[in-house]
C-alpha cells in the first residue's frame, strides 16, 4: 500500500509517464536517469506489477500503468493541497512569471487561482508579452519562470504540452475567401508569425495584415467581425470562432510546444513550489480535454 513517504515515487512515475522517458523525466525532476529508474523499480515492486513496457520502441505504459496514472495525478494534487493547508510554514516570497497573451485567460488562470489560494503568503507577479521576449527574460534572470510557445521541434524536458496551431474565422464568415487573405496578428514578435508567413508563402497565398496590436481580445474581436482570419493554438481558440481547415484554402500549420523556462538552480522554495504547481496544473488541464 502506498504511504505518504512513497509519494515521491508516485511523482517520479507521473513525470516519466508524461515525458515518455527516464532521461527527460530526470531533467524535469533534477534527478539522474539511474535515480529515476531505481525509483520506478521500487514503485513497481511495491505495487507488485509492472507499470511500463520497455522495448525497442521506447517506454510505454501498461494497462495497469494507465489506470495508476489516472489515480496518481489527483492523489498528488490532494497531497500538495493538504500539506499546504495544514502546514504552518509554507513557502513565502515573490515569484515573477511570464505568460503569453493568449494563455493568460485560459488554463493558466485556473492554475494560478488554485496556487494563490493555497499559498497566500507567496506574491505572484505576472508579465504578459511575446514568447520570444519572455524567454529572453527568463534565461537572463529578469523573471523566475516563463511559459512560452515554440515550434514543437524545440520541445523537451521543459515541455508542458504540444498543441495544433490552427486558423480561425468568424462563424459563417467570408474573410478566408478574400484575396489577398486578410490576417490579424498580435505583433511582429508573435511566436506564430514566422511559421504563418512561411506557410502562406509556400502555399502561394497572397495575404495582407489587417490589424497588429498587443491584445488577444482585439485580435479576436477583429476576427469575430469577419474583417480577418487569425491563428490560435486549437485548444485555446475562442469558442465563438470557427476553426478553418484546408478546404477553406488556408495552408496547414505546424504544431507548437508550450515550454516552461526556469527556474535558476538557486531558485527560492516559492519559485520551486510554483514551478511544480504549474507542471501538475497543466497536466491536469490536459487530462480534461
Amino acid at each position: 500500500m502506498i504511504n505518504v513517504l512513497d509519494l515521491a515515487l508516485v511523482r517520479t512515475f507521473v513525470a516519466v509517464a508524461e515525458h515518455a522517458g527516464m532521461t527527460a523525466a530526470g531533467n524535469a525532476l533534477h534527478l539522474t536517469q539511474s535515480a529515476v529508474s531505481q525509483q520506478i523499480k521500487r514503485l513497481e515492486e511495491s505495487l507488485g506489477t509492472p507499470l511500463f513496457i520497455r522495448d525497442r520502441r521506447g517506454l510505454r505504459l501498461t494497462r495497469t500503468g494507465e489506470r495508476f496514472r489516472s489515480r496518481a495525478i489527483p492523489l498528488l494534487a490532494l497531497n500538495d493541497e493538504t500539506i499546504s493547508e495544514m502546514s504552518a510554514t509554507g513557502p513565502s516570497g515573490r515569484v515573477r512569471v511570464g505568460v503569453p497573451l493568449d494563455l493568460v485567460g485560459n488554463a493558466f488562470s485556473a492554475i494560478l487561482k488554485t496556487y494563490v489560494e493555497a499559498h497566500p503568503q507567496v506574491e505572484v507577479s505576472l508579465l504578459s508579452g511575446s514568447s520570444t521576449d519572455l524567454k529572453k527574460l527568463a534565461l537572463g534572470g529578469g523573471i523566475d519562470l516563463a511559459i512560452v510557445e515554440e515550434p514543437s521541434s524545440l520541445s523537451g524536458s521543459n515541455c508542458l504540452g504540444v498543441e495544433r496551431l490552427v486558423w480561425a474565422g468568424a462563424k459563417q464568415g467570408r474573410a478566408y475567401r478574400k484575396k489577398p487573405l486578410p490576417v490579424s496578428m498580435v505583433s511582429e514578435t508573435c511566436a506564430f508569425r514566422p511559421v504563418v508567413i512561411e506557410a502562406l508563402d509556400k502555399a502561394r497565398r497572397d495575404w495582407r495584415t489587417v490589424f497588429e496590436n498587443v491584445s488577444m481580445e482585439a485580435t479576436a474581436a477583429t476576427t469575430r467581425a469577419d474583417l480577418a482570419v487569425s491563428v490560435w493554438l486549437e485548444i485555446y481558440a475562442p469558442a465563438d470562432l470557427e476553426i478553418l481547415g484546408p478546404e477553406c484554402g488556408v495552408p496547414r500549420l505546424p504544431s507548437f510546444a508550450i515550454n516552461l523556462y526556469g527556474p535558476a538552480q538557486n531558485a527560492s522554495p516559492a519559485v520551486r513550489s510554483f514551478e511544480s504547481h504549474l507542471r501538475d496544473g497543466f497536466m491536469r488541464e490536459r487530462r480534461k480535454l
